[in-house]
């Protein structure tokens, strides 16, 4: 059984204020769950329908209906846990970075750092605008790969002018991905899914590139963003490799 003030921690915790003042986060589904755990996140507490492998204190044996309580999820799932949020470690101006200027659908977040950690990019750096990575949206959409990923909230234009790296900026009008001399470090900056890049941030790009349309047409007006960074995330590495 679920108590009142497990119910009310859990419940507050779709809040990025309540987030950020316990220091605690949502995930839910034995899969996200174990992955956390086994990066090493400490868990406060741990709530399942089903018997479970994963050993915690504060385990609760729940129902169906108890768990759907406190599910944030439309179709809730077998496990639910209360992690506390990692220190992120300090920003190192090396390899290559994703940064997020506005991102703000929880869906595009969660899956761009997803594609941080199949690419071997151990940083993301976000505008203080774009969405809170411990949203639970994000969280569930990471699929564990948030454990893997360093993701760091600050000014992009402070970060920018301490940075020595390329930076790199996705437009529709740059030089050609295909066929520019791509860095093994630099930074890859992705802008809001309706406005792009803001205009602060576009004089700090050293680069500007596009992936160009090839359709008889070329109507299409945009890629979505996490879709654009799977492509350019692709071609670095692609020819780092060759």
């Amino acid at each position: 059984m679920v108590s009142k003030s497990q119910t009310k921690l859990i419940t507050s915790l779709q809040q990025k204020k309540y987030r950020d003042q316990t220091g605690f986060f949502v995930a839910e589904g034995p899969k996200v769950i174990a992955e956390l755990l086994n990066e090493g996140l400490l868990l406060h507490s741990f709530f399942s329908t089903a018997a479970s492998q994963i050993t915690a204190e504060n385990h609760f044996q729940l129902n169906v209906a108890e768990l759907k309580k406190i599910s944030f999820l439309k179709t809730a799932n077998t496990s639910l846990a209360v992690f506390k949020k990692p220190k992120p470690k300090p920003i190192t101006d090396s390899g290559l970075i994703v940064v997020l200027d506005a991102v703000r659908d929880p869906g595009n977040l969660g899956t761009i750092i997803r594609l941080c950690d199949w690419f071997g990019v151990k940083q993301l750096i976000c505008s203080e605008d774009t969405t809170d990575c411990f949203n639970p949206k994000v969280v569930q959409a990471t699929m564990g790969s948030l454990a893997r990923v360093q993701v760091h909230y600050l000014s992009l234009i402070e970060y920018f002018n301490q940075t020595k790296m390329p930076v790199y900026g996705g437009f529709m009008d740059g030089g050609n991905v295909y066929s520019e001399k791509l860095p093994t470090d630099g930074i890859i900056v992705m802008g809001n899914e309706a406005n792009g890049i803001s205009d602060a941030i576009i004089e700090k790009i050293t680069h500007k590139i596009t992936i160009p349309r090839f359709g008889e047409t070329k109507k299409t007006e945009s890629l979505n963003v996490a879709t654009a960074t799977a492509i350019l995330l692709s071609e670095f590495r692609r020819f780092t490799e060759m």
